[in-house]
Parts: C-alpha cells; sequence; structure tokens
C-alpha cells in the first residue's frame, strides 16, 4: 500500500514537471514568434508526430513574399527550442524547390510544405482546418461506441 502511494506521488511529481516545461517552451515559442512577427508576416507549418519528433517551422516573410528569417522547432520532448533554420533567408517563399529541401530532414520538408500549403489557404481567404489530434480521435471513437 505504502508503493502504491510512492507511485502515485512520483506520477503526479512527474506531470507536474511537464506542466512546467511545456509551459516554458511555449512561452519561448510564444518570445520567437512576437520577434519574427516584428519583421514582417509570418507563414508557419507543422508536422506532428506520436512517437517521432514533431517540428514546426516559421518563416518571416516581406510584403513580396521573400523569407528574412527562417527557424524551426523539433524534438519529441518539451525541452526542443526554436532555432534557426539556414538556407532560406533571401529565397521567396513561393519559389522553394527540390535545391532547397536536400539540405533538410523529411519532417523538416513536411512542416514547410505544411507552411506553404497554410499560406495559401490563408492568401485566398480561407480558413485553416483544425487537425484532430490522437486524444480527439480516441474520444470520438469512444462515443460512437458508446451510442
Amino acid at each position: 500500500m505504502k508503493m502504491l502511494w510512492y507511485v502515485i506521488i512520483l506520477i503526479g511529481f512527474s506531470w507536474i514537471l511537464q506542466s512546467i516545461f511545456g509551459f516554458l517552451q511555449i512561452k519561448h515559442f510564444n518570445k520567437k514568434y512576437a520577434e519574427m512577427r516584428k519583421l514582417g508576416r509570418v507563414a508557419i507549418g507543422k508536422k506532428t508526430g506520436l512517437i517521432k519528433s514533431g517540428t514546426v517551422v516559421m518563416f518571416a516573410i516581406d510584403r513580396k513574399n521573400n523569407i528574412l528569417k527562417a527557424t524551426k522547432m523539433q524534438g519529441v520532448t518539451v525541452l526542443s527550442r526554436v532555432r534557426n533554420l539556414k538556407g532560406f533567408e533571401g529565397k521567396n517563399l513561393l519559389h522553394l524547390g527540390e535545391e532547397d529541401f536536400y539540405k533538410v530532414n523529411k519532417l523538416t520538408r513536411l512542416a514547410i510544405e505544411d507552411a506553404l500549403n497554410s499560406y495559401h489557404i490563408i492568401s485566398k481567404g480561407g480558413e485553416l482546418k483544425v487537425k484532430k489530434g490522437w486524444i480527439d480521435l480516441l474520444l470520438s471513437k469512444n462515443r460512437n461506441y458508446m451510442r
């Protein structure tokens, strides 16, 4: 019985610690986003992973869609931070090609493609669809099962 309490306390402490680190990560991301927003418009793309690392890219662009600064945040833990993404400054966001992707990994490439797709939707006056997370999918399956 005493061991069970230790496990419960350990799980609770771990949850609190993860929440604190998650809050700090979001605060860091928002700070970097605000810095990029001062440069111009910002195109954001993401590729989430359940087991693999997730990736978020941000491109600060001018009125002609030239990239002023590129950053990415990639990792599987709440310790991931926004870092510079080299090789994209000065290029036009809408004219990125295969030669621009050979230096980045697959997840970064997919996040960049998501940023381009999001940019096209927003520039045409559309709205982005919110993608359901794995918890939302699990809950919706349980709701359908319970009916």
